[in-house]
């Protein structure tokens, strides 16, 4: 990053770097042992690929509809107790996950896992707007959270291996560990906001659920973005579980190195070109980055389609493809709600944005039966060809129309 950027960074709100460190310490210790899930509930619990598939959907699936729920409830009743709330489920869903013995408190713990990020994730990126009005801090901001986000992936399965934690249940702990240090984190930084910013991350009267769906409905651009984002996280979701659970079924050789390989060359490729990447693009429209990034995950489910199943370096070249086109996809997305959010609204807008998490969450039971009935490679040109599809709907939306926004207080008065 150039000197301008960081000199951003440096003024941040101390609200605004507890998140950033928070997501990188909760994302580095979930790494540690998340994407071996798949192999310790085959392996503890012998549950087939269909059945684990399912599972990771469903709970999945929850929490995206509760992140919409959450976001609009941020708007109302405050960025700070959904933030608190959101961290404390998930101490609670981690450290139950480490010491979980049965399938019931598994699944139990799986859930509320979902359920507690889901209800973090939408205020926290909502308090970007909140506390940094200029636009251009505020991107970068958001995609210096994409980077360290990326960078405790990195880290954590190095050091799940080099400790011996990988695969092993109790690693959940630490990730116990680092949200309960966020929510201490989210107690003092709230504590210490200036009273004016303070006031604006208070209730809003206005902003009501049944206003916020009306407003989204109308919102005929946001809606088929949604859609077509949606569809590019569940084409990109199938190299996490749908991947782990192909090469197990198949016998891959070397199966945890390689697991562990492919996780670090997906996080290293994000934090040693995301910023190159950035400003390479810093010419190009925030359509225009999606449509290549778009391309590009196109291009790398060709490659898992074909890749030969004992070629170790053709899988992290897939993964390399598809990293790439993650370093471009998933911050724009970011930049690109907040950018069509209107200030009243921006808790609603990003907890919309968590249906995203639609297409992530039932691209493992979709993976799963694909795997189980028909293979691996047929998965993944079914992928390729949705990209397409996910192309031609953001090619669509172009033409639509979006609403005119009153502000808060006219709202406020008309209801009056």
């Amino acid at each position: 990053m150039d000197r301008q950027w960081w000199q951003r960074l440096y003024g941040l709100p101390p609200l605004i770097w507890i998140i950033l460190v928070g997501s990188f310490l909760g994302r580095g210790t979930y790494f540690m042992v998340w994407p071996f899930l798949s192999i310790l509930l085959y392996e503890k619990f012998a549950l087939g690929a269909a059945e684990i598939g399912m599972l990771l959907s469903i709970s999945a699936v929850g929490a995206a509809l509760l992140g919409f729920y959450a976001g609009a409830l941020s708007d109302r009743f405050g960025r700070r107790n959904m933030l608190l709330l959101g961290t404390g489920i998930n101490s609670c869903a981690y450290l139950l996950m480490a010491y979980a013995e049965s399938l019931p408190c598994f699944i139990a713990a799986i859930v509320l896992c979902s359920v507690g990020r889901a209800i973090w994730e939408s205020p926290a990126g909502a308090l970007f707007g909140d506390l940094i009005p200029n636009v251009s801090s505020r991107e970068l901001a958001l995609q210096f959270r994409y980077f360290l986000v990326n960078v405790g992936a990195a880290l954590g399965p190095i050091l799940g291996v080099w400790a011996g934690l990988s695969a092993q249940q109790s690693t959940f702990g630490l990730t116990a560990l680092s949200y309960v240090l966020l929510f201490l984190g989210f107690i003092w930084g709230f504590r210490f906001t200036s009273s004016g910013k303070a006031a604006h991350l208070k209730k809003n009267a206005a902003s009501r659920l049944r206003d916020t769906l009306r407003v989204l409905k109308s919102d005929q651009v946001f809606l088929v973005i949604i859609l077509a984002n949606i569809m590019t996280l569940f084409i990109y979701a199938h190299m996490d579980s749908s991947l782990v659970q192909y090469l197990t079924r198949a016998d891959a050789p070397g199966l945890v190195t390689l697991i562990s390989s492919m996780i670090l060359v997906n996080a290293s490729t994000i934090v040693i070109l995301q910023f190159p990447l950035l400003s390479a693009m810093k010419n190009m429209t925030v359509d225009q980055r999606i449509t290549l990034g778009i391309a590009i995950l196109a291009a790398g489910q060709v490659w898992f389609a074909c890749n030969p199943l004992h070629w170790f370096a053709g899988w992290l070249g897939a993964t390399f493809v598809v990293s790439v086109a993650e370093a471009i996809l998933f911050p724009t997305m970011s930049v690109q709600v907040d950018r069509m959010a209107p200030d009243h609204l921006r808790g609603s807008y990003f907890g919309a944005a968590s249906f995203y998490s639609l297409g992530w969450s039932s691209a493992p039971f979709v993976g799963g039966l694909f795997i189980q009935y028909w293979s691996g490679p047929a998965l993944y040109w079914v992928m390729f060809a949705l990209c397409g599809v996910a192309l031609l709907m953001y090619r669509y939306s172009r033409g639509l129309p979006r609403p005119e926004w009153p502000r808060p207080e006219q709202s406020h008065e008309a209801a009056a």
